[in-house]
C-alpha cells in the first residue's frame, strides 16, 4: 500500500512511531541495552518499529504500540535471537542412538572430561616429558589398541571421514572391489559409491544384491587392485536367499593377492549385544580377528562415545593414514578426544554396562522399565490424564542392528489429538520427545535418562493441563 493509499489514522499511526533514538533513552530500554549490548538493541528495536509500521501499514487494529510495548517487542526479538537452536531434550522415543537427538549420550566421566579440558589448556599437541610439540593421535590410541588388540589407530571426526581418509590414502588411483549389496546409504544422503568417487579411488562392483561369491571377488582382482571394500549392514537387511563370503575368507584371499581388506564396520560394537536379546552384531574385534588390515567405526554408536571415526587395524596400514594431508582436515579436537578416552576407560575395567549410558539402557531389566511406566501412569492418573501401560518395542536406532529391537513397557496417553500433545511437548521446556501409534502418544522410559522423569512428567502435565 503506497503512502497516497492510506488512511489519514493510518498516516498518524506512522508519525507517532518514536525514534531509534527516542527508544533508547527510555529506562526500559537501558536494561536491555545493558544486557544484550548497544548495537545489538539498536538492531532489535528498528525491527520492532519494522512490525509497527508493517502492521499500520496492513490496517491491524490497534497499529500504534505504546513505547513499552515497542521495547517488550525488542526484548523478545532479543530473547529469540539468542536462544540457541541446539538445546537438550528428553528422548523418551525409545530409540537408544536417536541419530536426530545426537546418538549417544556421554556418560559423567566423558562430561567430566569435557569440563576439565575444555575449561583451559591443554596437552593437545604437547608431550610433557620433552617439554615440545607432540601429536594429538596419541591421545586415545593406545587404550585402543589395547581394547583392540590392533597395531595402531587413529581417530578422525566421524566415520565418513574415517572411510574417506582410508580409500583416498590407500586406494587413490586404483580400483576398489565391493560388492553391490553393499553399495549402501545411510542418513544425510552419504553414499558409499560417492565417498569412494571423491576418494578418487575407482568402485569395481561384484555380485548381486543379494548374492556375492568368493569366487566374485577373485575374478575381478587386477593389477590395479588396492583393496577389497567390505561395508557392514548397520542400518539395514537384506533378508531371504541371501549369502556374502566371511571376512576371514576375504581376507585370506587378499592376502594371497597382495591386496589390503578394509572394513567399514560402521557401528561401532566393541562388546557383544547378544546376552541382552538383541541379534548378534559383528563387532571391530571379530573384523580385525577375521584379518582385515584397516576396520573403521563410528565413536557416537555402540561404543557410546562422542562423534568421531576411529579406525583400528595393521600399523603399516594405519601410518600412511597419519601421514596424509587429509588427515588434518579430519582431525577430532580436544573435547572429542576427552570424552572418546573417558568412553573407552570402562572398556578396559569391565565396567561398560554401569558407566556408558547406551549400554545401560542396553543392559536394562525389563521388569525395572514397566515399573517406572507404571509409577508414570499413576502420576499422570492422580492428576487427571487418562494413562495407561502397555508393551511395546524399542530400538537401538542410529545404523546399528537394523531390524532388532528390545522390549519395552510404554506410558501410552490418549488424547483426542495426539500430534498436538506431541507438539506442545516437543515446544515445551524441556522438550519432550515421544510418538505417536494408533492414536495415542506414547512415552519410552527405557530412553530416559536418569534424574529426568520429574521434569517428563511436569512437562506431560503442563501441556495437559485444562484440556484433560
Amino acid at each position: 500500500m503506497t503512502h497516497k493509499q492510506l488512511t489519514a489514522d493510518a498516516r498518524e499511526s506512522l508519525r507517532a512511531l518514536p525514534s531509534v533514538d527516542g527508544l533508547l533513552r527510555l529506562e526500559a530500554t537501558g536494561a536491555l541495552v545493558e544486557s544484550y549490548g548497544r548495537a545489538l538493541t539498536v538492531t532489535a528495536l528498528r525491527a520492532a518499529l519494522d512490525e509497527a509500521r508493517d502492521a499500520i501499514r496492513g490496517g491491524e487494529p490497534d497499529q500504534a504500540p505504546g513505547d513499552a510495548r515497542l521495547v517488550a517487542r525488542a526484548r523478545a526479538w532479543l530473547e529469540a535471537a539468542l536462544t540457541p537452536t541446539l538445546k537438550p531434550v528428553i528422548n523418551a522415543a525409545g530409540v537408544i542412538i536417536h541419530t536426530n537427538l545426537g546418538r549417544a549420550p556421554l556418560s559423567d566421566a566423558a562430561l567430566a572430561a569435557l569440563q576439565a579440558v575444555g575449561a583451559g589448556y591443554a596437552t593437545l599437541e604437547y608431550d610433557l616429558d620433552a617439554g615440545q610439540r607432540g601429536s594429538r593421535a596419541v591421545h586415545a590410541e593406545q587404550m585402543l589398541t589395547r581394547i583392540t588388540a590392533a597395531e595402531a589407530a587413529l581417530v578422525v571426526n566421524n566415520n565418513a571421514a574415517a572411510v574417506l581418509l582410508m580409500l583416498t590414502a590407500l586406494c587413490q588411483g586404483q580400483e576398489v572391489i565391493i560388492s553391490r549389496g553393499q553399495l549402501v546409504e545411510i542418513g544425510g544422503g552419504f553414499r558409499v559409491p560417492d565417498v569412494m568417487a571423491q576418494s578418487g579411488a575407482r568402485l569395481v562392483e561384484v555380485g548381486t544384491t543379494n548374492r556375492t561369491h568368493l569366487r566374485d571377488y577373485a575374478s575381478a582382482i587386477s593389477a590395479n587392485t588396492a583393496a577389497i571394500l567390505v561395508a557392514h549392514h548397520s542400518n539395514f537387511k537384506i533378508i531371504g536367499f541371501t549369502s556374502e563370503p566371511p571376512l576371514a575368507e576375504l581376507a585370506e584371499l587378499a592376502r594371497a593377492r597382495g591386496i589390503l581388506l578394509l572394513y567399514d564396520q560402521g557401528s561401532g560394537a566393541l562388546l557383544d549385544v547378544s546376552p541382552y536379546g538383541l541379534e548378534a552384531e559383528p563387532t571391530v574385534l571379530a573384523g580385525l580377528e577375521a584379518g582385515a588390515d584397516v576396520v573403521a567405526f563410528s565413536g557416537d554408536k555402540l561404543l557410546g562415545g562422542p562423534q568421531a571415526g576411529i579406525l583400528c587395524g595393521r600399523r603399516s596400514a594405519i601410518e600412511p593414514l597419519k601421514r596424509h594431508p587429509l588427515a588434518r582436515a579430519v582431525r577430532p579436537d580436544k573435547l572429542c578426544l576427552a570424552a572418546l578416552s573417558a568412553t573407552l576407560r570402562p572398556y578396559l575395567t569391565g565396567q561398560t554396562p554401569a558407566e556408558i549410558p547406551v549400554w545401560r539402557m542396553l543392559a536394562r531389566p525389563l521388569d525395572e522399565v514397566a515399573a517406572d511406566a507404571e509409577a508414570w501412569a499413576n502420576h499422570l492418573r492422580a492428576a487427571g490424564v487418562a494413562a495407561h501401560t502397555l508393551a511395546g518395542e524399542a530400538r537401538v536406532g542410529g545404523g546399528s542392528l537394523p531390524g532388532t529391537s528390545l522390549p519395552t513397557r510404554l506410558v501410552a496417553i490418549r488424547r483426542a489429538n495426539a500430534a498436538r500433545l506431541a507438539a506442545d511437548l516437543r515446544l515445551g521446556t524441556p522438550p519432550v520427545i515421544g510418538r505417536i501409534q494408533d492414536d495415542l502418544f506414547l512415552l519410552d522410559p527405557r530412553t530416559v535418562l536418569p534424574g529426568q522423569a520429574d521434569g517428563l512428567l511436569q512437562a506431560v502435565l503442563a501441556a495437559c493441563i485444562g484440556t484433560v
